[in-house]
């Protein structure tokens, strides 16, 4: 209730939420298509044209036709568009429940999400997880805190904060220090959320396009291009051969309205539409999977960028480690407690076996004091961690030594939140690779705890700690040769068995020290002079924590081997700890390992692992005083690269850099040399995936093609450069995008396979039925619904195929690689050549063997064209067709044609007779003498009924169709379409919708609704859509022979 009243008062932290875009917008943004605006005009002329004609009640059903479908595509997209920008909220929402942060409540530590911090609150923060302020506060108290507001306010210097200068602005970063600040402004009323709030309103800039969408953009301009010349060249032929070389312009009007409609039809289903919106549908399917998979897409395009990833560069610590720390292993006063030892107490009563009392006091004392407050065990007697999981296996190890780390804050002056002004922490940092926390002794004097990288603690040690026990410490001089033992039985030790090392030592000081003073002798792992107080130390000892593999880890990284994806570990640990775990989890292999011919063990081969100052130290050379990156010296060392221990952030972005410059590939000597070697380059240039969890790892995730920030481990600002959050840091999970990232890209490629044939085949027909009956075979409503099935029913089947394992087992795609590979050609020609070749001999040879009239010669009535006295036959054939016709004794005016209308199928034969007086037609009831008078008087009434003949063509192309679209599911010559199809519930819901439909417009007879569609009244019958249905059916026949075909004599196996 305290909460709910504090936000009711001051408000919440976070801002009023966007308004969406409504879904009328979304409509009007449809409606802009130049293709649809043109067949709105085009139906709204003839909807006139059939208002003003005498046969407005055959002539009505085109427009509406026309108007429904153009509805229908308008709708499908704009609810398609409307339902991803509501599903980027849920993501945004997502991303922000990751952004915790360290709030005391009640006097315990929670972590809370940064929108649930209200006014009132004291958040913790501190410098190591270099966290961004999430809200104004004042500073209760903090140590060497300095505040980064650069973003804010343009200073480019970090700002020192203390309580007389408290205020901490939200949307800062935290620079060096640690403290607690009271919240005082949270949400829309602070400093940043008023800035942000300016703007919020704002339209968001348009996130840049994936390669392949500008690849596919590219694409379907040409095709547009194409389109609009065929349409033209269609519509000019019809005009040209109706007109003038046939010279009926009888009804003109009529005629030239349904040309221009067919033009722009045959333009509306040659312009790919669907592709943008197929790529974009894919990637936001893929990010709600991946989410769904723990991780948080932030760049949608990110998602289809990891399917052509190379190369990995994963940390080590809770990406390929579990990262659940336990003190394993112990050196302690010159005693080793190895983790091995055959005693089965924990590792903590051991200690305290086998050390003196003041030894394992000091040793509490330091555990205790040298930590950061973010770093807790929850309630006593728990043991949940909470922040740093390293610390913690240190404060269990305090605790099993009889060390309340609670208690020995609060009561040590310079640690307890009292006094922490009376204090020194130096925090960890990546320059140091240690952290120190200095506080006054209670009989004067100073001490500062250290703890840190085994090798950098024992480098600033001139003592050690000895094992005499009794109240008094004994300190002896930290020679060589002892340093030299302490590595070889405990750090390699330890190290072997894959625990990482960390060096604890103190040193006493008679008075307050020098915090600013440097050493002109010792540097820090970054080169830069290292803090006199941190040097001349008292080694107490070595711990070994381990931190057990992920299981699931080997068996993700050898799917990424088998995908042709190199992983690299970059991690701050020592080389032989690196080692082991690359070893366990299967970075480092067989191959990377050559025979001691001496009979030891197996030796790493040269370059395979190396520390992080080897590898600055070989790919920069030295320029007027300056270190420069030299490329040349980079690519001898990375193909052979696996394991780069005691790495720094510029490590890993020299890393990234290095990758995504190097054109190694194009030396193909160099290339040729290595695939002796065992090491096979791939072609183009390394698309690089980087793991990362510090802020300063943030430029080097920019940097990376697909950056991976840690959802729990991770810093705010790691997350923000980052384009995908692992919500649990777990590297199985990037093996998983690389895996969605794989599948978007056969999605389109099987969206293009499918709307490519489909285009083939509707122009060809399309084409030819305009320059033979000046006509297309399929009208206008027709090809709208197959450009319906083609764009939007077919972009939400295929681009929603779910992955499947055999796509890691094919190298990554070639970025510069064409979209339409060989085999996707032959099978686009292939399906084409079928259903074209189908379709014209339906339209061609087809009425003659089904005894019915061509094309749409199917007429609601018969004029009699002789200019004179109707004769007596004439006049009995009308009676007969219509016993209600009554005939006048004369033409009204001299030479006007004499109508008389029938039964459609009465006509139907007659109009076989207008062609061929001599045919014999199989109903006897029906034969063309029982029409009487000379048939060439006799013409069709100019209003047409849908044909018979057409329908059957335009239902067969359907049905081809949507038999192709199970072919379409396969790119790579696979026999079995139908692997897996279970598995996608879109692609068999739209499959037996557009049957279903289809079922409804061609066997079902719809009378005067056919109009509407331009099919046959009667319907087909089920004879002719069984024929369609086995037309259908032998695309999957079709399917089979031809893959065989083209795997024998086209398409190479390996490129299928």
């Amino acid at each position: 209730d305290d909460i709910e009243q504090r936000i009711a008062a001051f408000g919440g932290n976070f801002f009023a939420e966007k308004k969406l875009t409504p879904y009328w917008k979304y409509c009007m943004n449809a409606m802009g298509d130049h293709v649809l605006i043109l067949l709105t005009v085009m139906a709204t002329l003839t909807l006139v044209t059939a208002l003003f004609s005498d046969h407005t009640a055959e002539e009505l059903p085109e427009p509406i036709a026309l108007y429904m479908s153009v509805f229908l595509i308008v709708n499908v997209t704009s609810y398609i568009d409307w339902s991803r920008e509501r599903m980027f909220v849920e993501v945004s929402k997502k991303l922000l429940q990751s952004n915790t942060k360290t709030v005391i409540r009640n006097g315990e530590p929670v972590l809370l999400a940064d929108r649930e911090i209200v006014v009132g609150d004291v958040v913790s923060f501190n410098a190591h997880n270099a966290q961004s302020i999430p809200a104004d506060g004042i500073l209760l108290q903090g140590v060497d805190v300095k505040i980064d507001e650069s973003s804010l306010t343009g200073e480019p210097d970090a700002i020192k904060k203390t309580t007389e200068q408290p205020f901490i602005i939200a949307g800062s970063t935290v620079s060096t220090g640690s403290g607690k600040m009271l919240v005082a402004c949270v949400g829309e009323s602070s400093v940043g959320g008023r800035i942000k709030a300016a703007v919020y309103s704002a339209d968001a800039e348009e996130a840049e396009g994936s390669p392949m969408t500008m690849k596919l953009e590219t694409l379907a301009h040409q095709i547009s291009y194409f389109g609009l010349a065929v349409s033209a060249l269609c519509l000019f032929g019809m005009i040209i051969i109706q007109f003038g070389v046939n010279g009926d312009t009888e009804t003109w009007w009529p005629d030239l309205t349904r040309f221009i409609i067919t033009a722009i039809t045959i333009l509306a289903v040659v312009v790919p539409e669907g592709l943008p919106f197929a790529v974009t549908l894919s990637l936001a399917f893929s990010a709600r999977r991946l989410g769904e998979k723990d991780n948080l897409v932030k760049e949608l395009k990110s998602c289809e960028t990891m399917g052509s990833a190379t190369t990995i560069c994963s940390d080590k610590t809770g990406t390929l480690t579990a990262n659940r720390m336990t003190v394993r292993g112990a050196y302690v006063a010159g005693i080793s407690h190895m983790p091995d030892s055959s005693e089965s107490e924990p590792i903590g009563i051991r200690i305290k076996q086998k050390t003196s009392e003041a030894v394992k006091d000091i040793l509490g004392q330091l555990l205790c004091i040298c930590t950061m407050d973010e770093s807790s065990l929850g309630a006593p007697g728990e043991n949940v961690f909470k922040g740093n999981p390293t610390e913690c296996a240190l404060l269990v190890l305090a605790e099993s030594l009889g060390y309340d780390y609670r208690k020995v804050r609060s009561e040590t002056k310079g640690r307890s939140e009292q006094t922490l002004k009376d204090g020194k922490v130096i925090m960890f940092s990546s320059a140091r690779k240690m952290m120190s926390w200095a506080v006054p002794k209670e009989n004067g004097g100073w001490r500062i705890y250290c703890k840190g990288a085994s090798e950098v603690v024992m480098s600033r040690c001139t003592k050690t700690q000895a094992s005499e026990s009794g109240e008094d410490m004994v300190a002896t001089a930290l020679e060589p040769e002892t340093v030299t033992k302490i590595e070889e039985t405990v750090i390699h030790a330890f190290a072997s068995k894959a625990m990482r090392t960390i060096g604890v030592a103190y040193r006493d000081f008679d008075s307050k020290p020098d915090f600013d003073a440097t050493s002109s002798t010792i540097t820090n792992a970054d080169g830069t002079p290292a803090q006199e107080v941190e040097t001349e130390l008292t080694l107490i000892g070595i711990m070994g924590i381990e931190d057990p593999l992920r299981p699931e880890v080997p068996g993700a990284i050898e799917k990424c081997y088998n995908a042709g994806i190199d992983v690299r570990m970059v991690t701050g640990d020592n080389l032989e700890t690196a080692v082991a775990i690359a070893k366990d989890c299967g970075i480092l292999r067989d191959e990377h390992f050559s025979i001691n011919e001496a009979g030891g063990p197996p030796q790493l081969k040269k370059y395979r692992a190396i520390e992080g100052k080897e590898f600055r130290t070989h790919v920069h050379q030295t320029v007027n005083g300056e270190q420069v990156f030299n490329q040349d010296k980079f690519d001898e060392i990375w193909p052979y690269l696996r394991v780069l221990a005691r790495s720094s952030p510029e490590d890993k972005l020299t890393l990234a850099k290095g990758l995504n410059a190097s054109v190694l590939y194009k030396n193909t000597e160099r290339c040729q040399q290595l695939e002796k070697e065992g090491i096979k380059i791939f072609p183009d240039r390394q698309v690089v995936a980087m793991t990362g969890d510090g802020t300063n790892d943030a430029p080097a995730l920019k940097k990376a093609d697909v950056g991976f920030a840690m959802g729990k481990a991770g810093t705010q600002v790691a997350k923000d450069a980052a384009d995908i959050v692992l919500l649990k840091d777990n590297f199985a999970d990037i093996v998983v995008a690389a895996l969605w990232g794989r599948n978007v890209y056969e999605s389109i490629s099987k969206f293009v396979q499918f709307q490519l044939t489909v285009n083939i085949v509707a122009v060809t027909v399309a084409v030819v039925g305009a320059f033979y009956k000046q006509d297309s075979p399929l009208a206008a409503t027709q090809m709208l619904w197959v450009n319906l099935i083609m764009d939007s029913l077919a972009s939400l089947a295929l681009a929603t195929e779910p992955p499947t394992d055999d796509m890691l087992q094919r190298p990554p795609v070639n970025r510069s690689k064409s979209m339409i590979t060989k085999s996707m050609w032959t099978n686009m020609l292939g399906h084409a050549f079928y259903q074209a070749v189908v379709l014209l001999f339906l339209l061609f040879a087809f009425p003659d063997i089904g005894s019915m009239p061509q094309g749409t010669d199917y007429v609601k009535g018969l004029h009699y064209f002789k200019n004179d006295w109707m004769p007596e036959e004439a006049k009995a054939t009308c009676l007969y067709l219509d016993p209600d016709w009554k005939a006048t004794e004369e033409f009204p005016d001299g030479d006007a044609p004499r109508l008389c209308s029938s039964d459609i199928k009465i006509l139907e034969r007659f109009a076989l007779c207008v062609e061929d007086p001599e045919r014999d037609v199989k109903d006897d009831e029906y034969k063309c003498s029982y029409f009487g008078g000379d048939h060439k008087y006799w013409k069709p009434n100019p209003v047409k009924a849908p044909s018979l003949h057409y329908t059957i063509i335009f239902n067969t192309f359907v049905v081809m169709t949507l038999f192709n679209e199970i072919n379409s599911r396969k790119l790579h010559g696979e026999m079995n379409v139908f692997h897996n199809i279970t598995a996608n519930p879109y692609f068999a819901s739209i499959f037996f919708l557009i049957a279903l439909f289809q079922g409804i417009v061609g066997a079902i007879p719809l009378g005067e609704g056919g109009r509407f569609i331009k099919v046959y009244g009667d319907g087909m019958g089920g004879m002719y859509w069984l024929m369609a249905l086995g037309l259908g059916l032998g695309v999957l026949v079709w399917q089979q022979i031809f893959v065989n075909v083209v795997k024998k004599f086209v398409v190479p196996k390996a490129e299928l």
